[in-house]
């Protein structure tokens, strides 16, 4: 039996056999539904979306850290024993993405609960830097991982991590949601929009502009998109779609005071070692993570760091 691959986010988890050129069999949503048995009275489990029971969701993973073990254990065995197939006594082997900045503590927990619960046979964990660089055939490049709970910019070289140049910023895909959610409803006051719905949005319409010069242009006259949502009602995005864009180049739009990515890149990058390293490390940069597929978000991200890295 091939291994299973996990990769746990703080929005979603996705997983798979490893079989080479081939998706992730599985992709589902991270959050998940408390049941409480209305007859019994009494919780009965977890519920991975809505029924007839009364529930509370709760979120294994925040910020890209496992806050509720119990819902994550409950949550590898719905994949292993429901999704991947497997059966009690004939677990296979596991190839899990690890979070960069894992402390040992929680790679130690997990890993007990690998092999004392789920008695796999073979436990193996990487980085998620590490593979995603892997993922575009290369060793050695700068993984900027933009999720929806954290933005980790992690140089690899040689498929080894450089753990002294990692950067974590402040901000991630959920705080840009929030931001839109603000913004949509500045200009659309009599329209209420729940987060899924602004999620939906920021996905669609997101873009990033050229540089500041031309967001500066856009927020002063972009055209206006209406958008008709399921219960009938329109409403108007113009600016919004690209100052949610703009909040990874400028931190001041979420109220951080901070570098911005393309910043922190540069900075990661400058304490590599050896210095002859730093030139490929930038000429080989990886985008990943849900958030990184805003429009127009690579060509912003190319402009931004030309701009700065004129030492290379």
């Amino acid at each position: 039996m091939e291994a299973a691959v996990l990769d746990a986010g703080s929005k979603y988890l996705k997983a798979g056999l490893a079989v080479p050129d081939q998706d992730p069999s599985i992709v589902i949503p991270t959050a998940m539904t408390k049941a409480i048995d209305e007859d019994l009275g009494k919780e009965n489990g977890w519920l991975s979306d809505e029924s007839q029971w009364l529930h509370d969701t709760v979120y294994p993973i925040q910020r890209g850290v496992v806050k509720d073990w119990d819902a994550m254990e409950d949550l590898w065995r719905y994949v292993f024993y429901t999704d991947l197939g497997w059966e009690v006594g004939s677990e296979g082997q596991v190839l899990m993405a690890d979070p960069l900045l894992t402390s040992k503590t929680l790679k130690e927990k997990t890993v007990q609960i690998m092999f004392e619960t789920f008695n796999v046979n073979g436990f193996y964990a990487v980085e998620q830097a590490v593979l995603s660089i892997y993922a575009v055939g290369r060793i050695s490049g700068c993984a900027i991982d933009i999720g929806h709970g954290k933005i980790d910019i992690a140089p690899v070289w040689e498929g080894a991590v450089q753990h002294n140049a990692v950067k974590r910023l402040e901000v991630s895909g959920q705080d840009l949601t929030f931001l839109l959610g603000e913004e949509l409803e500045k200009s659309n006051p009599q329209t209420k929009l729940d987060s899924s719905t602004v999620e939906m949005l920021k996905e669609t319409y997101g873009i990033t502009a050229d540089d500041q010069e031309e967001y500066a242009k856009k927020a002063e006259g972009c055209t206006t998109v209406e958008h008709t949502l399921p219960d009938g009602q329109t409403i108007k995005i113009g600016k919004e779609r690209y100052t949610v864009g703009e909040a990874l180049f400028q931190p001041s739009f979420l109220g951080v005071e901070g570098y911005s990515v393309a910043e922190q890149l540069v900075r990661s990058v400058l304490l590599c070692v050896p210095s002859e390293s730093q030139k490929p490390l930038i000429e080989n940069i990886v985008l990943c993570g849900g958030t990184s597929t805003m429009k127009d978000e690579p060509k912003w991200l190319e402009v931004t760091v030309a701009s700065v890295v004129y030492i290379f």
